[in-house]
């Protein structure tokens, strides 16, 4: 990217698209930018393709793009949206090509999803934080492991390169680089248009499936785990649960640590959580879901909630009641 770059008075957004993009990753972002215009004339969104082509989106849309990546000139801002088609499939060389181009030529650099593995085969991820859709973290921290990757964030600013979780979280980001650009009153204004959240508390664990762990291999481990769901708030302990196996505490241990990745306890701890997040869906209290699910009290439940996912058991309950009453908190959290 240009360490050096005069920001005009209105910016450059160029989104690069390609055959398989994820419609949202550059739909979501680019209506920010285009909503920021209500209130000033801010952004241009310029829309590339590696050859100037148009592009079949994953919805099977077609979508006519201004030209191609290498004629498109300089960009305060360039948006590497993702796919979800395998890197293997949709990070061709075109891409690459395309997307070094515009790096050179572009005053920050931001990917959405898993347009992460872009910039990754780039090169320009090595030796900064970066993130991506929740389901893509691990692969991404395997395949380069010169990238700090923070499974949890919504977006991660390194410097001038920016990354973000999929779909909405890249509505995140684009709301974060116009208040960078423009002060959060505009972004909170384009914030209230759009209906979302200025800013979303918590990481992305709240949204992912990461509760759905592995299942158990042996009838010994299923035994044990049969008695953990069967009553997740009786005392369960290391030595309860060995004894019912009738295996010692260290052979228990080493069995849930090859099948289920976790120790007996924190295979508990697992449960309650998912128990007492499943009860605050159905609508139950925070103390009932507390003690149903073995917590013995609503502070216990609430420092659980607080480390696992930032944010507090109510503010998750109101964040992700059913649809027939969302309306209400949303509207009241987006004009605050």
């Amino acid at each position: 990217m240009c360490s050096e770059f005069a920001v005009p008075a209105r910016r450059r957004i160029g989104i690069l698209l390609f055959d398989g993009v994820k419609l949202l990753d550059f739909a979501g972002p680019a209506e920010v930018f285009v909503e920021a215009n209500q209130s000033l004339n801010g952004y241009q969104v310029v829309l590339l393709s590696p050859d100037g082509g148009d592009v079949s989106t994953s919805i099977g849309a077609r979508v006519e793009v201004a030209g191609a990546a290498a004629d498109a000139g300089r960009f305060d801002t360039v948006v590497i949206p993702g796919s979800e088609r395998s890197p293997s499939v949709f990070v061709t060389p075109e891409v690459l090509a395309a997307a070094r181009h515009l790096s050179a030529r572009t005053r920050r650099l931001a990917s959405i999803c898993s347009g992460a593995y872009v910039l990754g085969e780039l090169g320009l991820l090595d030796g900064r934080r970066a993130t991506t859709h929740w389901k893509f973290t691990a692969d991404l921290a395997r395949r380069y492991p010169r990238v700090a990757v923070d499974p949890d964030a919504i977006f991660v600013r390194d410097g001038t390169l920016y990354s973000s979780a999929g779909v909405a979280a890249g509505m995140d980001l684009a709301l974060a680089l116009v208040e960078e650009d423009h002060g959060a009153d505009v972004a909170r204004r384009v914030a209230q248009s759009l209906v979302v959240y200025m800013q979303r508390a918590g990481g992305q664990s709240q949204f992912s499936a990461s509760l759905s762990g592995p299942a158990p291999r042996t009838p010994l481990v299923r035994a044990v785990v049969d008695l953990i769901c069967a009553d997740p708030a009786a005392p369960h302990t290391v030595q309860s649960l060995a004894a019912h196996a009738r295996v010692s505490v260290r052979h228990l241990t080493r069995l849930f640590r090859a099948e289920l990745e976790r120790s007996p306890a924190e295979y508990v701890a697992f449960i309650r959580f998912g128990v007492a997040r499943d009860l605050l869906h159905a609508g139950a209290g925070v103390t009932e879901a507390a003690m149903a699910a073995g917590y013995g009290s609503s502070e216990a439940l609430r420092r659980a909630f607080v480390a696992r996912l930032g944010i507090s058991p109510r503010k998750y309950q109101q964040r992700f009641r059913s649809t027939g009453s969302a309306g209400a908190p949303l509207l009241a959290a987006v004009g605050s």
